[in-house]
């Protein structure tokens, strides 16, 4: 185990808090540290003083964020200087070299084969892969979780067992793009596969006994396959409810952004999703102001909307990441007419859904 912490000598039952910033991922990763931690006799506290061990799960989605974890670790120090500080989570290399001599340990992100502390006995979060192959040019994953990695199939199966064992009646599989995964040379309940792709993962994982739910995060559009739709059509434990992120209604700006796909190519993949599941209820995530939208290229992105009905948007307007090839580009749209779009989408959700699977045009 790479934690030193771990092999220091415990007495008196050290108290350990843990905070944590971002993604479901993050979330994930703290629930299997708190796991080594309190194999180790330490226990919870949500107590900044109390704690003699204090780890900061940190995000570096955006620069906002990053200022927070600074100024966090700030906070730590005057309310607590006798804790040990120690971060973990998403950081880049200059941020890792800038907080190096403001904490005493950096840790890399929590091993995935590690048995999390799950926090609810009925939901669960269950990494399946980490990392990202895309680098969408405002996005640092690639660069703070490094490149795709899909865990053991056997592995994830033998985790979603235990846990319906224990009662849980929800389970959230999760990965930078979920529908991304492949493991290769799989033995599986005496079946040997040669290569266990997402729509054969859910198979099996749908295929084990006992009520519960399979719920899946995060999908990149461009690996959205027709098996994987067809999978989730005819599986009895996945909810028909897909998150989906668009990010923009504009072509130009999805180039930009490098997502590898065009807003025809979207509607389409809508298209077969609500051909398989007329009653699928599809959520997406939007970046209003990105460097170089114009008031059309915006207005692409609401008529999208108003044309799909997304079930729910996840709004964020762009915010310029060191590190990221969007940084390089002038961030010329203005603060408020940045929050101005944003507030149009938001309230956008609100209208009635337009799309209709049968639609013939694109």
């Amino acid at each position: 185990m790479y934690y030193t912490i771990f092999s220091d000598k415990i007495q008196n039952k050290m108290k350990y808090q843990i905070i944590t910033y971002g993604c479901q991922m993050n979330k994930s990763d703290s629930e299997r540290i708190a796991a080594q931690l309190e194999k180790r006799s330490y226990q919870p506290t949500d107590q900044t003083e109390a704690a003699d061990l204090v780890i900061i799960n940190t995000c570096s989605i955006r620069q906002s964020a990053v200022n927070r974890v600074y100024s966090k670790v700030k906070q730590i120090r005057l309310a607590n200087p006798r804790a040990k500080l120690v971060l973990t989570g998403c950081l880049l290399f200059k941020d890792r070299k800038q907080l190096r001599g403001q904490v005493d340990e950096i840790w890399p992100a929590a091993d995935l084969e590690i048995k999390p502390k799950n926090q609810s006995p009925k939901e669960a979060w269950l990494p399946i892969m980490t990392g990202c192959n895309n680098f969408c040019s405002y996005c640092v994953v690639p660069y703070t979780r490094g490149r795709e990695y899909s865990r053991p199939t056997l592995e994830i199966i033998e985790e979603t067992k235990n846990l319906v064992k224990r009662g849980c009646q929800a389970i959230t599989l999760l990965g930078q793009n979920v529908n991304s995964y492949i493991s290769k040379r799989q033995t599986i309940d005496n079946q040997e596969y040669k290569k266990v792709d997402f729509p054969k993962l859910l198979e099996l994982i749908d295929g084990l006994s006992g009520q519960f739910q399979i719920k899946f995060l995060t999908s990149h559009p461009k690996d959205m396959s027709d098996r994987l739709i067809k999978t989730i059509a005819q599986s009895n434990k996945i909810p028909k409810e897909i998150h989906l992120p668009v990010q923009s209604g504009d072509n130009q700006i999805l180039k930009k952004m490098n997502r590898g796909y065009t807003i025809g190519y979207y509607k389409k993949l809508i298209k077969k999703i609500r051909r398989a599941m007329p009653q699928a209820q599809i959520s997406t995530d939007i970046i209003v102001g990105f460097p170089g939208e114009t008031e059309k290229q915006f207005q692409n992105t609401a008529n999208l909307i108003k044309e799909i009905g997304f079930s729910q948007i996840y709004a964020a307007v762009y915010s310029p990441r060191p590190g990221t090839a969007a940084f390089k580009i002038k961030d010329d749209v203005p603060s408020k007419e940045k929050k101005r779009r944003k507030r149009i989408i938001l309230d956008l959700i609100k209208l009635p859904k337009k799309f209709s699977a049968n639609k013939k045009s694109v």
